[in-house]
């Protein structure tokens, strides 16, 4: 991490953040062998500047995983440069483009990581809604809000594409229930076709999904999409929560993958709580009087949700070679 000569005020609240960390019990990963994997909705990144601070605390929080899935990543990048600046020179960002309309609500989506684990493949698309012949043209019967965006990674000897959205929110839950289909099936759909870049796949957003067992939850996953066994039931170090929210009770944020990837997860998983309560703000802005509102425009309002994925898939491969050999 590269904080730099910081004021004592920084200094003193980035030690009662490590402490936090700490708590988390995030394992460190290991060169070759494994990746911590995180999506963070980061409130309306880019929209408001953020204090000093805030800044030096999201790249502190961010520089505990390898590969993260960042979600409300505005149009302004400002902040985010500010961010790359303290994480270091080993890191590396790809971003989609943002929409201007209220439904893209000037969101970008973006696949940040640390190029000493994880490498950037090639492949950077949004997804499209299907479409269909109509005349002359081709339309959407429906839409994503904010178009997911899909990328290729390679961690160690291990390839993977990683899908990743902030779903609708609103008023409409049947519109929202068939976004989350329409991801569902776009996924099965493309993993199945011969020419698809990899057939292993990690599917990171805020879903907007109160609960695991709602609707909303059972439209996203009625492909096959599943919850890594270490999430199942969501801890912040030791003790279970209810949601990834600051009033951790709803499952808004997900780490999902398709059945070929379920022997890749650890049993290890859970949220980083940087938020704690409302009394514990004031070690982290001692000197300002953050309401927990407030406190959500510097930090944000979700936490990140992580776990731990093994990339060493060399003895496999072995194992195949022999396998295939005695066939013969």
């Amino acid at each position: 991490m590269h904080h730099g000569n910081v004021p004592p005020q920084i200094a003193k609240g980035l030690l009662a953040l490590k402490k936090r960390i700490q708590a988390a019990k995030i394992p460190p990963s290991k060169l070759d062998e494994s990746i911590n994997v995180a999506i963070w909705n980061i409130r309306e990144f880019g929209k408001k500047h953020r204090t000093d601070a805030a800044l030096h605390y999201i790249a502190e929080i961010l520089g505990q995983f390898d590969l993260v899935a960042l979600v409300e990543l505005r149009d302004n990048l400002k902040d985010l440069g500010s961010v790359l600046e303290y994480l270091g020179p080993s890191w590396n960002i790809v971003y989609s483009d943002w929409m201007d309309d209220s439904g893209g609500n000037h969101e970008r989506i973006g696949f940040l990581f640390d190029r000493r684990a994880v490498t950037f493949n090639g492949l950077a698309a949004e997804v499209d809604a299907p479409r269909k012949k109509d005349g002359i043209e081709y339309l959407a019967s429906q839409s994503f809000w904010r178009a997911p965006y899909l990328c290729s990674f390679r961690a160690g000897n291990f390839d993977f594409l990683a899908i990743a959205t902030h779903a609708r929110w609103g008023k409409s839950d049947k519109g929202r229930q068939a976004e989350l289909a329409m991801l569902a099936d776009w996924i099965d759909t493309r993993l199945k076709k011969k020419t698809v870049e990899d057939h292993d796949l990690i599917a990171m957003g805020d879903f907007n999904i109160p609960a695991i067992d709602d609707a909303f939850f059972k439209a996203l996953t009625k492909r096959g999409l599943q919850i890594p066994d270490a999430l199942l039931k969501l801890k912040a170090g030791d003790q279970v929560i209810g949601g990834s929210n600051l009033d951790k009770n709803a499952r808004y944020d997900q780490i999902l993958h398709v059945p070929t990837m379920k022997k890749r997860f650890s049993n290890v998983g859970g949220t980083l709580d940087f938020f704690q309560n409302n009394t514990a703000i004031k070690e982290l802005f001692p000197d300002k009087n953050y309401s927990r509102l407030e406190f959500s425009f510097q930090l944000s309002d979700h936490l990140p949700v992580w776990v731990q994925i093994k990339t060493d898939i060399d003895g496999e491969r072995l194992n195949q070679i022999v396998q295939d050999s005695r066939k013969g």
